[in-house]
């Protein structure tokens, strides 16, 4: 394993099919994904953690740090898409299509401003990975996931992206061009009560 690819832990406003503000914290089950998949990678060999620096994505790097004793760095790269006016509302009252080219959200970001920044934060995580002796830990949200595995990666023959990220899921990413997918979207580690909540809204 290389470059581990993690959507952040469940948030109260991501059950509830609402479009998350920046500010938006993990609820008290998101958490406790979040230590559940910290259990996981905790013997995986991981050296380095990157994240968003949005709070829901902190929080989700944070028990993973306390496993292993290494520190959280961060960069704006990795933020989930910002639908700016569209924010803290819910998705079934806009119903517009968060993949859609030609959205344009008040005070938001265009979807090819989304996917050149996502290209920006793919650089940035490859170049670091490269100075590392081992598995770099990535943070981000569920559109950025899909973004990268979309444009950036190479998923076995037959295989596709899947249309929704699970809260905590680990995809696996070979360092090296062409960034080869070894694992999409795992939440073996979300069992009973922490299991992925497939009616949440993957990237809000």
């Amino acid at each position: 394993m290389t470059i581990l690819l993690i959507r952040h832990g469940e948030t109260a406003l991501n059950a509830a099919r609402v479009v998350q503000p920046a500010d938006t914290p993990l609820s008290a089950r998101g958490l406790a994904q979040a230590h559940a998949l910290a259990r996981r990678l905790a013997a995986e060999g991981v050296v380095a953690i990157l994240s968003s620096d949005l709070p829901r994505a902190t929080m989700t790097a944070e028990p993973l740090a306390a496993a292993t004793g290494l520190p959280v760095a961060t960069t704006a790269l990795l933020q989930e898409r910002n639908f700016g006016a569209l924010r803290g509302r819910a998705y079934d009252e806009i119903a517009f299509d968060p993949h859609a080219a030609d959205l344009e959200p008040p005070g938001g970001e265009a979807w090819p401003e989304f996917l050149a920044r996502v290209g920006q934060a793919f650089s940035h995580l490859v170049a670091l990975r490269a100075t590392l002796p081992g598995p770099l830990a990535v943070v981000t949200h569920g559109l950025v996931v899909r973004a990268i595995l979309q444009a950036h990666a190479r998923l076995p023959a037959g295989a596709a992206v899947p249309e929704r990220i699970a809260n905590t899921s680990v995809s696996v990413l070979a360092a090296g061009a062409p960034h080869a997918v070894s694992l999409v979207n795992c939440a073996r580690h979300l069992e009973g009560e922490l299991a992925d909540d497939a009616q949440g809204r993957s990237g809000f």
